[in-house]
């Protein structure tokens, strides 16, 4: 089996930034000369996010609604008495969750019709990165 490793860095302008990555993922796949196996995509901050979905800015906003319903930005959350005030950052990393993992099948994301492949920033304007590591044969 081979591997490929590689890091993507980002400095979102916003606080919060939901950012379509899967050009530079399948850059890194053609890169790699993997044709069957599998690809892991992991946010290496816990205040950001990966996920899998429809490029469609409807719903990119529906989801940023969504988590700051569940997750809103609140003064009196407990992880703010250490001196932060990212916690609503940290639950709406949670909810999203930081890594994807996608199969390779000949040579390609082997993706459904409208997915793609986001970061997502939670608690932005600083420089955070992501790894890819490609796995397979």
């Amino acid at each position: 089996m081979k591997s490929c490793t590689e890091y993507l860095w980002f400095n979102t302008k916003k606080h919060r930034e939901y950012v379509n990555i899967t050009s530079e993922i399948e850059k890194i796949l053609d890169k790699s000369g993997i044709k069957e196996g599998m690809i892991l995509v992991s946010a290496m901050h816990i205040t950001a996010a990966v996920y899998v979905n429809d490029a469609e800015s409807g719903l990119i906003q529906d989801i940023d609604q969504w988590l700051e319903q569940l997750a809103p930005f609140n003064p009196d959350y407990r992880h703010h008495r250490t001196g932060e005030s990212n916690g609503d950052s940290h639950l709406k990393s949670l909810l999203m969750h930081h890594e994807v993992v996608i199969p390779v099948t000949d040579g390609k994301l082997d993706f459904g019709p409208w997915q793609q492949v986001y970061y997502a920033e939670f608690d932005g304007q600083r420089r955070k990165r992501v790894v890819v590591k490609v796995m397979g044969e």
